[in-house]
């Protein structure tokens, strides 16, 4: 699934409320706290949970009001030993430094004393592997981070979407519905963000795993909850949660309504790697719709706030939409190139986006003539989308191997093909046109 990445801070509301009750604490106003860069406007949004400062900024408006900048960001006080060596990490993993970030990490897990702690440096560690692609070993990472707390994964709401995410990666979407379940359990009746946040993500795997009635359900929910905060985030989560289940569900031309909402949601945030993931998923809507052109635009806008600090994983999403895009614009030979290149950095990902890669190279070889090349990626599609619940993509790999036997005359292989389509389509749930 498409995702938003979790920030360093992980509730902005409490983290303005937080900075609002230190800087009364300290004295100051909101001009007095004010520095270049760091306007009394800005802090004022800050403190109304409408704006995520960056670390720097966020460094100095701790020492500014005389608490520890780990207080400030997460409302604890910071467990490790080499506590400033724990921020360095986590700024040189927010700025892509992985090498450094492992490094960090590592150092200071030699320093740790005791569960909380070393939690702590795990949780750091499996995010380094998160973003490498490696999801086995973030799995691991984060399972023994959570355990070592001795607590529900709602004591550690980053941490939980953290795995809950990395199992969906891998399709195994039982144990993720399962963990954002239980931390929605958790903030039922309790704080409203957060409720929104897991309602989101738990819709996200509901989706993907063609739940869509209790998607449905769930996001209705976190839409009435969402009504208590103002937090930008959690309203842009429930667009987002909303325009992907009617993507799913092939009703595009709904589903843009709600990506166009999305992105202008997050443009307050200037969250620029979030605004990334909004243009993508915009761009997808359009190639549903036919659109290449404003596709092609889309993703154009998009890549410059992405690319930068995009994963291994989330650059392959954005490749094959970039390939989709070109490809219905008749640039055959460089989707093709992107398409290929998607398939190297996906690994072992989710089966349907392998799927959706050797989908989109079996239409291009098909439409440049090369038939031989397109049934056996064909083949390979659905190979790889079976091996998930059916989907759009299934059932489309179904459709174009049948209609490459029809045109061989392979009428009765055909035939057999394009039933197994009709079958997938009834088991999606999918509305096709």
């Amino acid at each position: 699934m498409n995702r938003v990445r979790t920030t360093y801070v992980e509730d902005p509301v409490a983290l303005g409320a937080r900075l609002r009750a230190a800087r009364a604490d300290a004295g100051l106003t909101q001009i007095e706290l004010a520095f270049p860069g760091c306007s009394a406007g800005y802090i004022s949004r800050i403190e109304g949970g409408e704006r995520v400062p960056s670390l720097q900024v966020l460094r100095e408006l701790s020492h500014r009001v005389g608490v520890s900048e780990s207080f400030l960001r997460t409302g604890r006080e910071a467990t490790l030993v080499g506590s400033s060596e724990l921020l360095d990490a986590e700024i040189a993993l927010r700025m892509g430094e992985l090498d450094r970030a492992r490094e960090l990490y590592a150092g200071a897990l030699e320093e740790v004393r005791t569960d909380t702690a070393r939690s702590e440096v795990l949780e750091g560690l499996g995010h380094i592997a998160s973003q490498e692609g490696e999801c086995r070993e973030a799995i691991d990472l984060f399972e023994e981070a959570l355990r070592l707390t001795g607590h529900g994964p709602g004591d550690r709401p980053r941490l939980a979407e953290a795995l809950g995410r990395t199992f969906a990666t891998l399709g195994e979407l039982a144990p993720a519905i399962a963990l954002f379940r239980e931390c929605l359990e958790h903030f039922e009746g309790g704080d409203p963000v957060q409720y929104v946040r897991f309602a989101c993500l738990l819709s996200y795997a509901l989706t993907d795993a063609g739940d869509f009635a209790e998607a449905e359900r769930i996001v209705a929910k976190a839409l009435g909850r969402g009504r208590e905060v103002a937090d930008p985030y959690s309203r842009s989560r429930i667009y987002w949660s909303q325009s992907r289940l009617l993507m799913e569900r092939g009703k595009s031309d709904l589903a843009e309504r709600y990506a166009l909402k999305t992105l202008e949601t997050l443009r307050v945030t200037e969250d620029m790697y979030a605004l990334g993931h909004a243009y993508q998923m915009l761009a997808t809507v359009y190639l549903d719709l036919g659109r290449a052109q404003d596709a092609a635009q889309t993703l154009d806008d998009g890549w410059p706030l992405i690319s930068s600090s995009a994963t291994r994983l989330e650059l392959a999403h954005y490749h094959i939409d970039q390939a989709r895009a070109l490809a219905a614009l008749g640039d055959k030979q460089e989707a093709a190139a992107l398409a290929v290149r998607a398939l190297d950095q996906l690994g072992d990902a989710l089966p349907v986006d392998c799927g959706r890669a050797l989908l989109l190279l079996a239409e291009i070889f098909r439409d440049v003539g090369d038939r031989a090349r397109a049934h056996e990626l064909f083949a390979l599609a659905i190979d790889r989308l079976e091996a998930d619940r059916p989907t759009r993509y299934l059932i489309a790999a179904y459709k174009g191997l049948a209609q490459l036997l029809k045109e061989e005359g392979r009428i009765e292989e055909a035939l057999d093909v394009f039933e197994q389509a009709l079958h997938a389509q009834e088991r999606s749930g999918v509305v096709l046109a």
